[in-house]
């Protein structure tokens, strides 16, 4: 949400040929804008275009909005802008439409080479890696759970990890046994203490510090490359994890609980296996 502020700062200042301030969210006067700016704001944000030339997602925009709104009710929660400013303020439309969902499942075959792509280094940096991935792939956790998991929050006995999710929710995910296997002979070689997966540093000696989400974004990306694993990111294990829960009878609900949705229809928007029955059913039609 930060960086939709941002980016909505940037774009007003760009309109009045301004060099906008760093970081330029936390320097825009919020409370100051009317209805007649957050529509111009609405609009701006519908010409916007990813590198390529793609114009912006409809969900992308609406999430602007959104952190837009919610600026806009803190101002007036602050008394820095009356009810009726708010209120005017604040109805702006959401932008309609709806993009194939982006994202993709990984192959049983493509996780074994990833994991043996990391071990195949022989140090302790790749059998950190091949623990995160393995982990990555049983749970479905989201990057920063692992980035902020402790060594105590791992329970060998019952393959149990605790980890804490969105709106600081903790909940019990499950490590498979392949998954804890790696996971303890990382922990048995490295014995690390605070973080269950500690930063390096630049000389390949394992530090006090806890990786970052985007350190743990950047590994994957790696590793990926290494292994020949095309257009993969590590939001797809999470997108695999819920998928093939799904493609084995596991209820809605259940998955659910597993991933820390807040609800059901989100965890359902991760489901892939609609596409890939499809695609099947196209090919049921091919001539031999």
């Amino acid at each position: 949400m930060a960086g939709c502020l941002d980016r909505i700062a940037g774009l007003w200042a760009v309109r009045l040929d301004l060099e906008p301030p760093a970081p330029a969210g936390q320097h825009f006067a919020w409370s100051a804008l009317r209805y007649q700016h957050t529509a111009v704001i609405r609009t701006l944000l519908h010409t916007q275009t990813r590198p390529g030339g793609a114009p912006w997602a409809p969900s992308y925009r609406n999430k602007h909005l959104t952190a837009l709104r919610m600026t806009l009710k803190q101002a007036f929660l602050l008394g820095q802008m009356t009810a009726e400013d708010y209120l005017r303020a604040r109805e702006v439309k959401a932008v309609k439409g709806v993009r194939v969902t982006t994202g993709r499942l990984l192959a049983a075959h493509e996780q074994q080479r990833l994991v043996d792509t990391a071990l195949g280094e022989g140090t302790l940096l790749g059998l950190r890696d091949a623990a995160l991935l393995e982990t990555l792939d049983a749970t479905g956790c989201r990057r920063q759970e692992l980035a902020l998991a402790v060594r105590d929050d791992y329970s060998p006995g019952t393959r149990t990890l605790l980890v804490t999710g969105k709106g600081d929710k903790q909940r019990e995910v499950y490590l498979t046994q392949t998954a804890a296997a790696q996971l303890g002979a990382w922990l048995t070689a490295a014995r690390p203490a605070g973080p269950l997966f500690p930063a390096f540093d630049r000389w390949g000696n394992i530090t006090a510090q806890p990786m970052t989400s985007n350190g743990i974004g950047r590994i994957v990306t790696r590793r990926a490359v290494q292994a020949g694993v095309p257009d993969l990111s590590a939001h797809d294990f999470r997108r695999t994890f819920i998928s093939r829960l799904l493609d084995l009878g596991v209820d809605l609900a259940t998955v659910q609980q597993l991933v820390g949705h807040a609800s059901a229809t989100t965890t359902a928007a991760y489901d892939r296996r609609p596409a890939a029955t499809r695609r099947a059913a196209v090919d049921r039609t091919n001539r031999t």
